[in-house]
């Protein structure tokens, strides 16, 4: 079943900065932004959303639940024509997607997904994406890969 889903209004921060954006990134951003929230709405357990700045770009985070990563929007570096879904770079996540959707996107290392900002949005796929980030700390540990850990000595 699908909740409804209501966008909140943006903080005149928040707004500044997509204001900011090339309008073609801007409205591609956009899109993202409403399928973030949307997404959260859908997924159980997900909660309420906090829309930020970090780094000087949008933010979104799973306060109120703590089930998530920060996913961050933005415009990756020397890139034209494209737009950027970020994740923490210590998480699994990217790695993840790019398993389950090698030729869904083009990834940046292992901290973002990048987006066109022309054509269609990849909708499915991507608010697949969101939802593990948006429930990323409710992973079983076994999920995950584990950091390996060094022993000292006896």
């Amino acid at each position: 079943m699908t909740r409804a889903t209501t966008l909140p209004a943006m903080s005149a921060e928040v707004a500044a900065v997509f204001d900011d954006y090339p309008a073609s990134v801007r409205e591609r951003l956009l899109q993202v932004r409403r399928l973030i929230f949307k997404t959260a709405a859908e997924t159980d357990g997900v909660g309420p959303l906090t829309e930020t700045l970090k780094w000087g770009e949008p933010a979104y985070l799973t306060e109120a639940s703590g089930s998530g990563t920060t996913i961050r929007l933005g415009v990756p570096r020397a890139m034209e024509g494209r737009c950027a879904v970020f994740v923490n770079c210590r998480t699994t996540l990217v790695d993840t997607f790019r398993s389950q959707f090698p030729e869904a996107f083009e990834y940046q290392g292992n901290r973002a997904i990048l987006l066109n900002v022309s054509g269609p949005l990849p909708k499915e796929p991507l608010a697949m994406c969101l939802s593990m980030a948006l429930t990323y700390h409710r992973r079983p540990a076994s999920a995950a890969p584990r950091p390996a850990v060094r022993r000292k000595p006896a």
